[in-house]
C-alpha cells in the first residue's frame, strides 16, 4: 500500500511539472446567461459605450492592446492599416467602430457646436462603414444574417445623422444652399436634392430633427423601416405651405390671421420624413478610402424604399411616424379648434385640406373628416396605423379636412366638396390619375354626417322642407336671388370620386344630447363664422323679410353646428333619409358604451345607436367604447380590414 501511495505521488508531481513550467496556463469555462449572450453579440460602442466583442478581437488579432486605444481610438484605427494578415472586411468594421468612438468623444454634449475634428471623425466612421458594406470581400446580401453587418450599418446611419445635423446647423449662418458644397478640413461635401422635394417646394428646411431623438406621448406605435440611411425630419416654414394652424401660432394674439390673405386652401404638412445617405466617391476600395469627396443625398421614404449602390440593391431606412407626430405636437390644433368652434380670433373660418404626403397620382386618397370642436388630431392613431401598414402605405395617401365646426353642416358640406374638387383639379385636371378614382371617405361624429351628405343626392327635399314657410316671401326677383345663393348649399350631388365610405359614431338623425342643458349652454357660446355671415348676409335679410313692406319681419337666424346635431333640427330631419349613391359601398362603426344594454337601445354616451345605424351598410361593427371610438384598436383594425378589402376588390391599376 505504501508503495502504491509513493507511485501516485510521483505521478501527480510529474503531471504538475508541465503546468508549473507553463505558468499555469489552464483553460476554464463559465456559463453565460441570456443577458451575456446579447451583450457579447450585440453590445458595441453605440449601445454600451465600449467596443464590441468583434472589435476587441480584431485589435488583438492585429497585436494591438485594446487599452491603448482608449485615449485616442483614431490612432488604433490608423494602426490597423499597417497590419498585414487581417481581412479587409474585419479591419474596416473595426475601423468604423473606432472612428465612431473617437467622434463620440469629440462631439461632447453640444453636437450643434461640433468641431471640425469631430465632424471629420464622423465622416471617417461613415466612410469606413461604407467601404465595409460595398467594397470588402463579401456583398451585403452574403452577410445578411450577421450581427456585425447590422452594427456597421448602424455606425454609418448614426454618423450620417451627425454629419447632416452639424452641416445644417452651420448652414443656418453661412451654409450650403441647394447644390452647393461645404468644406470641412480636406473634405468637400456636396448636396444633391434631385431625389427629394421639400413640402411646398421650399428651397431649404428651417430645421432638421433626428427621428431617433423623438418620443411621442399619445401615439400608440412608432412605425419605421429598417435599412440604410439616417432617418430625419425636415421642417419648413408654415408660410411656405400655407398651414393655418402653424401660422396662427406664429402671430400675436390680437393679430390678423395671415393665412387668410391669399393662402391656398390646401397644403402639405410642414414636416416631412427624409432618409439621407452619404455617398463617397470611388469605384474601388482604395479610391473610397482615399477620397475626400462625398455627396449628401436625401430621399423620400414614402416614394422610394431602395436604391442601387455599386451594383447592390440596398433597402432604405424610413420613419413614418416622426414627421406626423411632430406636426401634431407643434400645430396647436387643440386650442385652435376650440377657438374656431366658438368663433374666436385665431381660429379658422373656412375649410382647409392637409396632404399628409406630397401628392402622388398613383395612390388612392383617404379623405378624413373630424367631428365637432375637433381637428386632424382626432385621427392621430388612425392615420399613424394606416401609414404604418406597408401595404396600405403603398396604395393610399391621406388627405385630412380641417374645417370650422361652428358653421352649419350644409355650409361645411358645400365648402368641403368644392375644396376637394378644386384640389383634385389642381393636380389632375383630366381626372385620369388613380388618385382621382376610388377615393375612401372616413368621417367621425359630425364629420360622418357631412361625409354621408357628400355621397348623397339632395333632390328638392331640403329646399322644400327648410324654406316652405318662406314661400310667400320668396317670389320673383327676391326668390331667384335666394335660390341662386343657396343652390350649392341646399342642392347637391355625390362627390363622384368616392366609391367607399366609413361612418364612425355619426349622428345621422341627430342626438338628444344636443338638445339638453349642456348642448344648449354650449350652443349659446358658439358664433357663426364671419365669412358665412359676409357671404350670405343679403340672403338672411331676404329670408327675414325685414326690408319688405308688409312683411312679418321675422328674424331668420341660421343654425350653428350644435343646432344641426339636435334630433329635432329641421335640417337633420330633412337629410336623414337622403339616398346614398349606389356606387358607394359604405360601412358603419358604432360605440356601444354599456354592453349590458341591447345594441338597438344603446348609445356611445353622445350618439344613440338608432342615429348611427344605417340600413344598407355593407358592414357594421359595434365596439365597446365611448364616443371617441375611432381611436380604439378595434376600430382601427376594422378600418384597416375595409381598406385591404377595397385593395383586393379594386380592378384598377395599382402602383
Amino acid at each position: 500500500m505504501r508503495a502504491i501511495r509513493k507511485t501516485l505521488s510521483a505521478l501527480t508531481a510529474a503531471m504538475a511539472l508541465p503546468m508549473l513550467l507553463g505558468g499555469c496556463a489552464m483553460v476554464t469555462v463559465q456559463s453565460r446567461g441570456p443577458g451575456d449572450y446579447i451583450a457579447m453579440t450585440r453590445g458595441d460602442v453605440l449601445s454600451t459605450g465600449k467596443l464590441s466583442q468583434s472589435g476587441l478581437e480584431t485589435l488583438r488579432v492585429a497585436g494591438i492592446e485594446p487599452k491603448t486605444c482608449r485615449p485616442d481610438s483614431a490612432v488604433c484605427a490608423q494602426q490597423l492599416d499597417q497590419v498585414e494578415g487581417v481581412a479587409a472586411e474585419r479591419r474596416l468594421a473595426a475601423q468604423s467602430e473606432l472612428w465612431t468612438a473617437r467622434a463620440i468623444a469629440l462631439t461632447g454634449k453640444k453636437p450643434a457646436q461640433m468641431s471640425d475634428a469631430a465632424l471629420q471623425a464622423w465622416l471617417e466612421a461613415a466612410r469606413h462603414a461604407y467601404a465595409y458594406l460595398f467594397f470588402s470581400e463579401r456583398s451585403p446580401g452574403e452577410r445578411a444574417f450577421e450581427d456585425r453587418q447590422t452594427q456597421v450599418r448602424d455606425y454609418y446611419n448614426y454618423a450620417t445623422q451627425q454629419v447632416v445635423a452639424s452641416l445644417f446647423a452651420r448652414s443656418r449662418t453661412a451654409g450650403p444652399q441647394d447644390g452647393d458644397s461645404a468644406r470641412v478640413g480636406p473634405w468637400q461635401v456636396r448636396v444633391d436634392l434631385s431625389a427629394y422635394r421639400l413640402p411646398g417646394g421650399s428651397n431649404q428646411p428651417q430645421a432638421i430633427v433626428a427621428a431617433s431623438s423623438l418620443r411621442f406621448d399619445g401615439l400608440r406605435s412608432s412605425y419605421r423601416r429598417d435599412g440604410f440611411g439616417a432617418e430625419l425630419v425636415a421642417e419648413v416654414s408654415p408660410e411656405a405651405v400655407g398651414d393655418p394652424a402653424g401660422l396662427a401660432l406664429q402671430q400675436p394674439a390680437n393679430g390678423s390671421p395671415r393665412w387668410r390673405r391669399g393662402q391656398p386652401s390646401f397644403s402639405e404638412m410642414p414636416y416631412a420624413p427624409a432618409t439621407v445617405l452619404l455617398k463617397f466617391e470611388g469605384a474601388s476600395l482604395g479610391e473610397v478610402l482615399h477620397t475626400h469627396a462625398v455627396t449628401m443625398v436625401p430621399y423620400d421614404p414614402y416614394r422610394q424604399d431602395e436604391v442601387v449602390l455599386h451594383g447592390q440593391r440596398v433597402p432604405l431606412a424610413g420613419n413614418f411616424t416622426a414627421a406626423y407626430g411632430l406636426w401634431l405636437a407643434q400645430s396647436g390644433f387643440a386650442a385652435q379648434s376650440l377657438r374656431s368652434m366658438l368663433g374666436r380670433e385665431r381660429g379658422i373660418d373656412r375649410a382647409h385640406l392637409y396632404l399628409m404626403q406630397p401628392y402622388d397620382p398613383d395612390r388612392r386618397i383617404l379623405l378624413m373628416l373630424h367631428g365637432l370642436a375637433s381637428s386632424p388630431e382626432a385621427w392621430v392613431n388612425v392615420a399613424n396605423e394606416i401609414m404604418g401598414d406597408e401595404a396600405l402605405r403603398r396604395h393610399y395617401q391621406i388627405w385630412q379636412v380641417y374645417y370650422p365646426t361652428n358653421a352649419p353642416i350644409a355650409f361645411n358640406r358645400a365648402e368641403i366638396q368644392d375644396l376637394v374638387a378644386r384640389t383634385l383639379h389642381r393636380f389632375d385636371p383630366d381626372g385620369n390619375a388613380a388618385a382621382s378614382r376610388n377615393m375612401v371617405l372616413i368621417g367621425h361624429s359630425m364629420g360622418g354626417v357631412i361625409g354621408r351628405l357628400l355621397v348623397s343626392s339632395s333632390g328638392e327635399a331640403i329646399w322644400q322642407s327648410l324654406l316652405a314657410e318662406h314661400r310667400t316671401r320668396l317670389q320673383g326677383e327676391r326668390g331667384e336671388h335666394v335660390r341662386r345663393k343657396l343652390e350649392p348649399v341646399l342642392h347637391f350631388q355625390p362627390l363622384p370620386q368616392v366609391d367607399r365610405a366609413i361612418f364612425i359614431a355619426a349622428p345621422h338623425r341627430g342626438t338628444p344630447r344636443a338638445e339638453g342643458g349642456l348642448g344648449r349652454f354650449v350652443g349659446r357660446l358658439v358664433r357663426l363664422p364671419a365669412t358665412l355671415l359676409e357671404r350670405f348676409g343679403d340672403v338672411l335679410q331676404d329670408l327675414s323679410g325685414q326690408d319688405q313692406q308688409g312683411g312679418d319681419g321675422t328674424r331668420f337666424v341660421p343654425p350653428t353646428s350644435i343646432d344641426n346635431l339636435r334630433d329635432t333640427d329641421p335640417f337633420i330631419r330633412a337629410t336623414a333619409d337622403l339616398p346614398i349613391s349606389r356606387r358607394v359601398r359604405y360601412h358603419t362603426i358604432v360605440g356601444h358604451r354599456d354592453p349590458s344594454v341591447p345594441l338597438a337601445e344603446s348609445d356611445d354616451g353622445l350618439v344613440p345607436y338608432r342615429s348611427a345605424h344605417l340600413d344598407g351598410a355593407e358592414s357594421e361593427k359595434a365596439i365597446v367604447s365611448w364616443h371617441s371610438v375611432q381611436e380604439t384598436p378595434q376600430a382601427i383594425l376594422e378600418i384597416r380590414r375595409i381598406l385591404h378589402e377595397q385593395m383586393r376588390s379594386d380592378a384598377g391599376p395599382w402602383p
